[in-house]
């Protein structure tokens, strides 16, 4: 299988590489990069230049796309707003062109949890729609940038992904420091859902919707058992064998983070309707297993 990766060098897209290429079953990864290619398995592109030439896409089965700046990265102002769209939107639609154009079978594209924005206890799936805040508005115009990949009849997959915990995770990389000093606790009040996933289950599921025929459409890539803030606080306490007592106030959180607060402030009760309905077999089942995994020093 010729399977094209856009996004291949970030937290998500170089261990996924490294699992296709682990396989052994004859995949051949093709990188496509924006500084100047280094190895023979890569090529050049700037979306935001021009077109990709779909002569680049000839005899490619899957086109996978994991582009986008973090949005947990810095505070956000409307420049960095607009790079988050951006860097999201535009790679997306210049691949899903050339994917229609040379009549590419699958495209897997990056999405995000936050297509759920903030439902309280409701519990959601797939078929949910897309929330009308930032995120929920960004996630819709991102999933619909693909329109053009499945109208010429690809099998596209859009992978809505809640936090990944791993060795290397950005998010626990923040916190655990905090939780050593015995300054962890919960946000605001502790109420909202934190969906997470572990990287060794993303990246399993990915390779799924990579090979699995059967899986199109949204999926939701989470954890079987969503938690509450407040019980990943305690979690994660654990794990470090640190107490997580202290209730974090929205407002401070807000001090610190701007904006981007609305990402450990709201959230969803997501069910991986999708990945459960095909059997997925998950590695880690709980936060705590997760969290195990991704601390394994701790």
């Amino acid at each position: 299988m010729r399977i094209v990766i856009a996004g291949s060098s970030g937290y998500l897209g170089k261990p996924l590489m490294e699992a296709l290429e682990a396989k052994g079953e004859g995949h051949d990864i093709v990188r496509l990069v924006r500084h100047r290619p280094d190895e023979e398995n890569e090529i050049l592109w700037d979306p935001y230049k021009e077109a990709l030439d779909p002569q680049i896409l000839d005899g490619v089965d899957v086109v996978v796309n994991l582009c986008g700046a973090n949005v947990g990265g810095r505070r956000w102002n409307e420049a960095y707003k607009r790079r988050i769209a951006s860097s999201r939107l535009i790679p997306t639609g210049v691949l899903a062109k050339a994917v229609a154009a040379a009549k590419v079978p699958v495209m897997v594209n990056g999405s995000a949890a936050g297509w759920y924005g903030d439902r309280a206890d409701v519990e959601v799936d797939e078929s949910t729609p897309a929330a009308a805040d930032f995120l929920g508005r960004l996630c819709l115009k991102w999933e619909s940038a693909t329109a053009p990949a499945e109208e010429s009849g690809a099998r596209v997959v859009r992978l809505r992904t809640g936090h990944v915990l791993g060795p290397d995770s950005e998010l626990l990389a923040r916190f655990v420091p905090a939780w050593k000093w015995f300054l962890g606790g919960h946000f605001g009040n502790g109420r909202q859902y934190l969906p997470w996933i572990s990287k060794r289950d993303w990246v399993a599921a990915a390779v799924t919707a990579i090979e699995d025929p059967a899986l199109s459409g949204p999926v939701n890539m989470v954890g079987p058992n969503p938690v509450r803030n407040r019980e990943f606080a305690k979690a994660l306490g654990a794990v470090v064998h640190r107490p997580a007592p202290w209730p974090i106030p929205g407002w401070a959180v807000k001090i610190v983070a701007g904006e981007a607060a609305i990402e450990l402030l709201r959230g969803a009760k997501i069910k991986p309707g999708v990945l459960q309905a095909n059997d997925f077999q998950y590695q880690d089942e709980t936060l705590f297993e997760a969290l195990r995994y991704a601390l394994p020093n701790h």
